[in-house]
Order: structure tokens, then sequence, then C-alpha cells
């Protein structure tokens, strides 16, 4: 399938970061993944799932929440992975530059969310319910978006490993937080880092199955 992939530098509040944009030929929405616990853009996880994304003809777009300075200050103190504010300010500037993009104009935007990326994706949905249109969770950390769970209209999909009991109980008790349409899924055997054979490819199949579902173009009328 053939697709363009381009390397971009994004505004966002005040700071430039770095981004990868992939669009496949036919492309029907875009996932922009928000990563977490000082992961970015090359996470090899993240890369895996968005690979698998456009292969079912979704855009992506990794890009690092932090700039090279902070990934510098965080590798020492590692409170910028949980400054939520900041990475959900940074993530609904990236989804509102989307719809101006040539590359992913017109598409229905959807946030994946990873690890305390997952926190900043839901506060950033929250705060856009006109232009994310779903999202999804991977080991995520519902429970630091707090007040702002409520506010999530947008159908949303947690995902979370069997043998990653203590994530798993916090999306238990955030399922039920959300605003709006709202799915948990267990993936049996898997730890956090869905490193067991086959677990990362059941989030991906989860994921694409979501967004899929939700970023489908709408019947004009």
């Amino acid at each position: 399938m053939d697709e363009v992939e381009v390397s971009v530098r994004m505004p966002a509040v005040g700071v430039v970061l770095d981004a990868d944009v992939a669009v496949p030929e036919g492309a029907t929405g875009v996932v922009l993944f928000a990563h977490g616990s000082g992961s970015g853009r090359h996470s090899p996880r993240n890369r895996f799932v968005a690979r698998e994304l456009r292969r079912a003809r979704l855009a992506t777009v990794l890009a690092d929440l932090l700039t090279a300075e902070e990934e510098r200050v965080d590798a020492r103190t590692g409170h910028l992975r949980f400054d939520i504010a900041l990475l959900a300010a940074r993530v609904g500037a990236v989804a509102d530059l989307l719809p101006r993009d040539e590359l992913t104009r017109g598409l229905a935007i959807g946030l994946f969310g990873a690890s305390t990326g997952a926190a900043a994706a839901l506060v950033a949905a929250a705060t856009r319910p006109d232009t994310v249109r779903a999202v999804v969770s991977r080991g995520g950390r519902p429970d630091l978006a707090e007040e702002r769970l409520r506010a999530v209209t947008q159908p949303t999909l947690l995902i979370v490993g069997e043998r990653d009991p203590i994530v798993a109980d916090l999306n238990r008790e955030a399922v039920g937080g959300l605003g709006g349409r709202a799915a948990l899924e267990i993936v049996p055997h898997a730890s956090h880092l869905f490193e067991e054979p086959g677990a990362l490819e059941e989030v991906a199949r989860l994921a694409t199955g979501w967004f899929l579902r939700h970023l489908a173009p709408r019947a004009a009328g």
C-alpha cells in the first residue's frame, strides 16, 4: 500500500515538537499518539500499533510531547511525564493542527494514549468534543485525568493487561466514570508493557477495530 510519511515540526503552546506523520492511500481517519512515562515518538510499541493502524488505512501522527531539553530534564527528575496538564495541552495543540494540515485535512481524529499519555489524551479529548472523535488507552492511567473523565463524551476504549493488576483496577474504576460510551478490554496473560507473544498484536487489533468503527466517514445529512 502506498503511503506518504514525513517528519515535521509542530508548534504547540510555546514550544515546537518533532513528529512523524504517515498517511496511507485512501486514509479514512487519523490517530494521534500520546506517549507517556518518558516515552516518545520512537517507542517501539506505539510504532508497532501505528503500523497496524496504517494497514487498515488509518493515518498516524507520532509526536514527541517533550522537547529535547525537557526530555533531558525528565530523564533526571521524572516529573514532566506526570505533568498531565502540560502533556494534555500539547496533545490538544497538535490535534488542533490536524484539520488544517494538508496531509490530514478532512480526516476524523482519534487519540491513542499509553501510560500517563492516556490521561493526557483523555483530558485533551474532554476539551475538544468537536475535534476528537474517539480515544483508545493502552495500559493507561485514566485516574490521572481526575474530574475530567466525566467530560469525555467520545467513545473510549481502555485496554489493560491481565498481569497488570493495579492498573487494571484503576481502569475498572475509570470506565464507569467516563461521560460517553466506554469499554474495557483485558488482554489475557499480558503484563503492563504487553511484551508477551501476541499481546501487542491483540492491542493493535482492538485499537484498529475501535478506530475504524468510530472514525468512519459520516454519511451526509
